[in-house]
């Protein structure tokens, strides 16, 4: 690891471990948790070239059996996350098996069609709660014995969720099979003509990507005491695209900048109503036009190195 990343990750660390005495914990911990999910996004996008519209099934589905896990089932958070993880990766396999085999804007669709689907199983299935979600989950103790209820607390164990699952995605972009790829993102006809089975290194970028945006779905229903259809619903696809292209697509920490300025104006700007969204677009369009590899990508275009 480069020395500024290092430093940058350290820096990250120490801002984070002293963010929930200055902020709200709930605040940083959607903040962390969407950070995460933009994270896993940009896995796919950034660095697999593959564009899903679809995530938010990943997303809203490991939400669900989070929920259920540790609301229905009694799970502690650590194997209610846990579940949801595995789950999301299930399904992840489930439709990048059969979506991987198109490419482009058919890749796109065929992954927004299957997060429809899982939206429409989301609103009839009778462990969803439909409309109402699954509401009243219980934070439970940390392996049976510290308690999540006090904020600080679940505050701190989600920090070292989403800090180890940020350290695994880049230990994934950093190592030979991140390499591949990458050549297959940049020439996928030359990374074929080399031997490589493109289509197994699709599936397992897909299901990584996908398992890690389940880890941030059921991370965040542990913190919101809840899971609904707004976790799965093709806007949440929407928004993660949005938060990776703001931060910086194909770089390691923009889709953490991207993520927390979304989230930030949706905390901030409440008051406004449905007016949040027009200010949305109208600061994306101004962001695109001045910084169009985003901000960490023009930042790391201007320091030289890359971030």
């Amino acid at each position: 690891m480069p020395t500024h990343h290092k430093l940058i990750f350290l820096g990250f660390l120490a801002l984070a471990l002293v963010a929930p005495y200055v902020l709200y914990p709930v605040f940083l911990m959607k903040v962390l948790c969407f950070a995460l999910f933009a994270c896993a996004f940009n896995l796919l996008l950034g660095f697999g070239g593959l564009l899903s519209f679809g995530h938010a099934a990943y997303f809203g589905s490991a939400s669900y059996v989070s929920a259920h896990a540790a609301k229905v089932w009694g799970l502690t958070p650590e194997l209610s996350i846990l579940t949801g993880t595995l789950a999301a990766a299930v399904l992840g396999l489930a439709i990048g098996s059969l979506a991987i085999r198109r490419q482009g804007i058919y890749f796109a669709m065929v992954t927004l069609a299957f997060a429809q689907m899982v939206f429409f199983f989301s609103v009839q299935a009778p462990f969803t709660g439909g409309e109402d979600g699954i509401q009243s989950v219980p934070r439970g103790h940390l392996f049976g014995l510290i308690s999540m209820a006090p904020d600080r607390n679940l505050y701190f164990f989600v920090l070292a969720v989403v800090f180890a699952g940020l350290l695994i995605i880049y230990r994934i972009i950093h190592s030979p099979f991140g390499q591949v790829l990458k050549a297959i993102r940049d020439n996928e006809p030359r990374s074929v003509s080399l031997g490589y089975r493109v289509d197994r290194y699709k599936l397992a970028v897909f299901v990584l990507s996908a398992a890690l945006a389940g880890l941030a779905g059921a991370t965040k229903a542990i913190v919101f005491q809840l899971a609904s259809l707004t976790d799965v619903y093709w806007t949440m696809s929407g928004e993660v695209v949005l938060m990776t292209l703001l931060g910086g697509m194909g770089t390691v920490f923009g889709p953490i900048v991207g993520a927390a300025i979304i989230v930030a104006m949706q905390n901030y700007l409440a008051t406004f109503g449905a007016w949040v969204t027009v200010i949305q677009g109208v600061i994306f369009v101004i962001s695109v036009l001045l910084f169009r590899e985003g901000i960490i990508g023009v930042l790391s275009k201007w320091l030289k190195k890359p971030l």
